[in-house]
């Protein structure tokens, strides 16, 4: 009797996922119209987070609290350009070792669903393709052009080295990899698509099940015949779990079934208000999958941070363009920092009632601390430090000149006499117009500007345009023609203008400059000391800062900009140090009298 009480248990537990995988081999497949892990059903309850988005010394606490709400399994993409900076040259260390990002869940008793892409969306910058692919101007992305797929074959084969190993079949705990990401959404050329698996089962991937994700109404355009589907759709309207399912069982009556992301929340753009979705009817869609037997993954689960330019952008294709704030918050169940919202009880409580296991106990988590205020008293002028330029007779994008990110400086000469309308055709996507030092306007692609009048001057001038690329548009059939900077030319009175100096600025190293106590307005640098009694989370808030970016440490921490809504800025304790910490803030719009703080809570803004 003993003995086939242990047996039930251990059964219980490995439906329930609750015990760590270990290195042995395991199954996982579809059988019957269901996912089977070693051949017994298995039901995925799992959630969403990134790998770049958390700081390396909290995953592991993320996973435990992934595990006290009753998740089974980890979900997360693998962003391309974080790890393939230049063509070739590959990066798997610190943040952006996403194989132990792996291993660290497994080791906390979870299994992982992998996103590869190498298209991920994600409300990343350029849905995670590196900027490098935009360089070649007939290189069409996410098509079977070879252009772009001889470098989609050759990151694949090499992410295969470091993930395949982790696969379930091997002894890892990846259960699921997915094949590109919502293609549906973006086209219909399953002979791409077919290419990209193809891809994947080269790369080592056959020992983890293969599976497509879309909307339920783009599942005909995005899936291969032979490979599960998972359907994505948000929570917050009721009746809109029930509705999704019925639609994909128009197509794959059979199953398996799962909502492969279950947006639990929603994101930010910069100039809205912050997103707030509706926790009741999250939980009512929640629960009643669960009740079917289906399958969900939180998306997000933990949204975390979109460090330094990792933001991406909307568009509707028509010229619209929402550039997000850095916080990937999301109105998840962990906040940005890590900490349990109210509606992690809720989904916690509803995934216990449908299973039956009793969760874990929720962890701790350090309070955040308070830094106090300090001036920015020291700065340099970005004019001061500008780096060698570049010269070409037209204007040239940052993927022109190998720069991804950040800034850049196009300058040239006007004659006496010159005016009339200044045009920026194709501006990505913000920029400042100076004509012999002087401010004369700024332009703004989020409200579709891309011109201002040029008054005559009696003597030849220098004209300066300042440009940020606020974010790369990471969804949509227009992602192609994401090129950063002034992508066309720029014409006066209708004439292109010529003979340009092109300055790359892509802030890797701001607090190299040489920085005095002396007054600096307009594009300045700031810095100051920040002292920290003792280190923990912070969130900081830049005062008086119109728009620019902040780092700490000599990390760029994220955007800031006074159109809201986000405030402050997630500084993780483990990037603070006891004592002084350099904290660096660029403003376009630099005034004297510039301060810093650190508060224990973050203000991301008005809500929804």
């Amino acid at each position: 009797m003993r003995f086939k009480g242990l047996i039930l248990t251990v059964l219980f537990a490995l439906s329930a996922g609750v015990l760590a995988q270990g290195d042995r081999a395991h199954t996982f497949a579809v059988q019957g119209g269901q996912f089977a892990l070693d051949g017994k059903p298995f039901r995925v309850i799992s959630g969403e987070m990134h790998y770049p988005r958390i700081p390396r010394a909290y995953w592991r606490q993320r996973f435990k609290m992934a595990k006290a709400m009753g998740l089974n399994t980890i979900t997360t993409y693998v962003f391309w350009n974080e790890h393939e900076v230049r063509p070739g040259e590959y990066d798997f260390s610190g943040n952006k070792d996403v194989a132990e990002f792996i291993r660290e869940a497994q080791q906390e008793g979870l299994y992982v669903i992998l996103r590869p892409g190498p298209y991920v969306c994600a409300e990343w910058e350029f849905g995670g393709y590196p900027a490098w692919l935009l360089k070649d101007h007939a290189t069409v992305v996410r098509t079977s052009d070879p252009k772009f797929m001889e470098p989609v074959a050759r990151w694949i084969a090499r992410l295969g080295k470091e993930l395949a190993p982790l696969q379930i079949g091997n002894g890892g705990p990846v259960i699921l990899t997915q094949v590109e990401n919502e293609y549906g959404s973006f086209g219909n050329d399953h002979a791409y698509m077919k290419q990209t698996e193809d891809l994947l089962v080269k790369a080592g991937f056959t020992k983890s099940q293969l599976y497509t994700a879309d909307g339920p109404e783009q599942v005909p355009d995005g899936s291969l015949p032979d490979l599960p589907v998972g359907i994505n759709f948000g929570g917050d309207k009721m009746g809109v779990a029930e509705k999704s399912f019925a639609t994909l069982k128009t197509f794959r009556p059979d199953g398996p079934f799962i909502n492969s992301e279950y947006w639990a929340g929603w994101f930010d753009h910069w100039g809205s208000k912050h997103a707030h979705t509706d926790t009741d009817a999250e939980v009512a869609n929640l629960d009643w999958m669960l009740k079917q037997g289906y399958s969900v993954s939180f998306y997000m689960f933990h949204g975390g941070t979109s460090f330094g330019w990792m933001n991406g952008a909307n568009t509707d294709g028509k010229g619209s363009y929402e550039p997000d704030v850095t916080s990937y918050d999301y109105d998840s169940a962990l906040d940005e920092s890590g900490r349990p919202a109210p509606k992690y009880f809720l989904f916690r409580d509803a995934i216990a009632k449908a299973t039956g296991v009793t969760p874990l106990a929720v962890p701790e988590v350090a309070p955040a601390v308070k830094v106090a205020e300090v001036s920015l008293m020291e700065s340099a002028s970005l004019w001061s430090n500008l780096p060698k330029a570049v010269r070409s007779e037209t204007v040239l994008s940052m993927e022109d000149v190998d720069q991804a990110y950040g800034y850049i400086l196009y300058r040239t000469s006007l004659p006496a006499g010159a005016s009339g309308e200044l045009v920026l055709d194709e501006l990505h996507s913000y920029a400042m117009v100076y004509v012999d030092g002087k401010l004369i306007g700024k332009l703004d692609r989020r409200l579709k500007q891309d011109r201002l009048t040029l008054e005559a001057r009696s003597k030849a001038s220098r004209l300066d345009i300042l440009v940020e690329n606020t974010g790369r548009v990471n969804f949509g059939k227009t992602i192609g023609g994401e090129r950063a900077g002034i992508t066309k030319q720029v014409t006066l009175a209708g004439t292109p203008l010529k003979g340009w100096e092109i300055f790359p600025l892509p802030m890797t190293a701001p607090g190299k400059f040489k920085y005095a106590k002396v007054p600096c307005e307009g594009a300045c640098f700031y810095r100051a000391a920040l002292p920290v009694a003792q280190a923990g989370d912070t969130f900081l808030e830049a005062k008086g800062v119109t728009k620019g970016e902040v780092w700490l440490n000599g990390t760029a921490l994220g955007r800031v900009w006074d159109v809201g809504p986000q405030k402050t800025l997630y500084a993780p304790g483990p990037m603070l140090r006891q004592g002084a910490n350099e904290v660096v803030v660029f403003d376009l719009e630099g005034k004297v009298g510039g301060s810093v703080v650190g508060l224990d809570r973050p203000d991301l803004g008005a809500i929804k």
